[in-house]
């Protein structure tokens, strides 16, 4: 079952890449007292959530934070060393987190899960935005077209708040 808005985001443990390596993200900690905004893509380094999504997050930073959101997470289903890598090629600094699920554990959890196995690609994330009010969700979109950003980016996001 898909992550609905009033359902409280389920506990895991995502990765980020730290300064000594590989760290573990408790969600429960990550969501508790916070507005916070994750949002999902299929893969880092892929052409429009390099171009674009991870691009409007960075750009719309200050425009988020003006509406309340302290802390915006990038997760994908891939390892955190991608992970760090990609942050630093999209110059993300401390304005988004990018989060690891490499197992795609969290992904399943959500219910938001893309099988992309014909594509070479395996088991993936949908391209989705939830927005978290201490624990619970307030909002939630998926893209209905997997290379648009028009439910997902920064912008829309910033109409729904």
């Amino acid at each position: 079952m898909t992550i609905a808005v009033g359902d409280k985001m389920p506990s895991g443990t995502l990765m980020t890449m730290g300064d000594g390596g590989p760290e573990a993200v408790s969600t429960d900690e990550m969501f508790a007292g916070k507005k916070v905004v994750l949002f999902g893509l299929p893969g880092a380094f892929t052409p429009t959530c390099s171009a674009q999504h991870v691009p409007s997050y960075v750009e719309n930073h200050t425009a988020l934070a003006a509406k309340g959101v302290d802390a915006v997470g990038c997760m994908a289903v891939n390892d955190a060393f991608v992970m760090g890598a990609w942050g630093k090629d999209q110059q993300v600094g401390n304005k988004v987190t990018m989060l690891a699920d490499g197992s795609a554990d969290y992904t399943k959890a959500l219910g938001l899960e893309l099988d992309l196995s014909a594509r070479g690609m395996g088991l993936r994330c949908t391209r989705f935005a939830i927005v978290v009010d201490d624990g619970t969700v307030s909002a939630v979109q998926v893209e209905d077209n997997p290379g648009g950003i028009e439910k997902t980016g920064a912008q829309a996001v910033l109409d729904l708040l």
